[in-house]
């Protein structure tokens, strides 16, 4: 179930990112309605750290991202990143600003300009705001293209169409480290990839995490890729936040029916696992214009009661370091298959 609160958030002091309250609307043509795309999110990512934040298409989550480098500005919320706001900031301080916070996008070859070399694209940001002379950037270039396993002496005259899909997105990564970045948002960095690439950049990303010092923030559907690479994972539907937590916790005993849902989903590769017999999740997907009073995910929600209409859980520690917006979470042990078939005998 879905809901607000701030009770997952750590110690401001030491958090290099920290959201608060996030709200961000669209509006809908001249209809006057409104898409409640990212409702009272709270999030904070500590130095170092790789947080996951995943959820079915749709949750918000890509917006979150977006919404923390203020493309575009929220509606209303903080985004304190390093002891400063960025909500407040406007113009050249924002611009600024942005040089230490860097986005790997979703589409890696639609993200880069069709008409420019690579070894433009990897600079543009050094040249933009002067950093070093021509050689120092041009050697920058070079170690760039190294790192994440170009060859610059063959490689730095070509354009975007000459790559394949992956070395597009290694081209981005190396972009995004060129400012020497304290943060980076990776929006589905691996979605549009095969299996085999999507290895590939996941090494990738954790070596050029550590040979620059980097903290992320990772954002994907797949919930096997997300525990292999996080360090802690938020849980999102409909523009809340679920559940919080770390990889292990969560996927060994999820707390929240969403969660135990999405991870009932990831296929296994075992014969004797019976699809048919897993709990599924059974609905469409609330509309963000209109969402549902209460819990959001009350309307698809195995154990809804009438308490989920009337009032919006808030998020609370139910086990150490694990953090559920529900009314009625799983208990240690449960499973939502359990407590499915325990609430269809007691309705017999």
């Amino acid at each position: 179930m879905a809901g607000s609160g701030t009770a997952h958030l750590r110690d401001p002091k030491q958090a290099l990112l920290r959201v608060e309250h996030l709200v961000v609307e669209f509006p809908v043509g001249r209809s006057g309605l409104k898409v409640k795309a990212v409702s009272d999110v709270s999030l904070d990512v500590m130095p170092g750290e790789t947080i996951g934040l995943v959820g079915e298409s749709g949750c918000g989550k890509s917006t979150t991202g977006k919404a923390i480098m203020q493309l575009p500005a929220p509606k209303s919320g903080t985004v304190m990143f390093d002891g400063k706001d960025l909500a407040q900031m406007k113009g050249e301080e924002l611009r600024r600003e942005r040089t230490r916070i860097q986005m790997i996008f979703q589409d890696p070859i639609s993200s880069l300009n069709p008409r420019r070399k690579v070894e433009d694209i990897i600079g543009e940001g050094l040249r933009i705001w002067k950093i070093g002379t021509d050689e120092e950037r041009n050697a920058k270039v070079d170690e760039l293209m190294e790192a994440v396993g170009l060859d610059p002496a063959l490689q730095r005259g070509r354009r975007p169409h000459q790559f394949s899909g992956g070395q597009c997105q290694r081209i981005s990564i190396a972009r995004a480290v060129a400012t020497d970045p304290k943060l980076i948002i990776c929006d589905e960095p691996v979605s549009a990839l095969d299996v085999s690439v999507q290895a590939q950049i996941l090494n990738l990303l954790e070596d050029m995490k550590t040979r620059y010092g980097l903290t992320l923030v990772f954002i994907a559907h797949d919930l096997a890729v997300v525990k292999n690479v996080s360090d802690r994972v938020v849980v999102m539907y409909l523009g809340k936040v679920c559940e919080v937590g770390t990889p292990d916790e969560l996927f060994a005993t999820p707390a929240h029916p969403y969660t135990a849902a999405l991870l009932s989903a990831i296929p296994v590769p075992d014969p004797d696992v019976i699809p048919a017999e897993r709990t599924t999740l059974g609905g469409e997907i609330p509309s963000p214009v209109a969402p549902p009073s209460g819990c959001r995910f009350r309307t698809r929600c195995p154990l809804a009661q009438e308490v989920c209409a009337q009032e919006e859980p808030q998020i609370n520690e139910v086990r150490p370091g694990q953090f559920v917006a529900c009314h009625f979470p799983l208990a240690e042990g449960q499973t939502l298959e359990s407590v499915t078939s325990m609430a269809g005998a007691s309705a017999d």
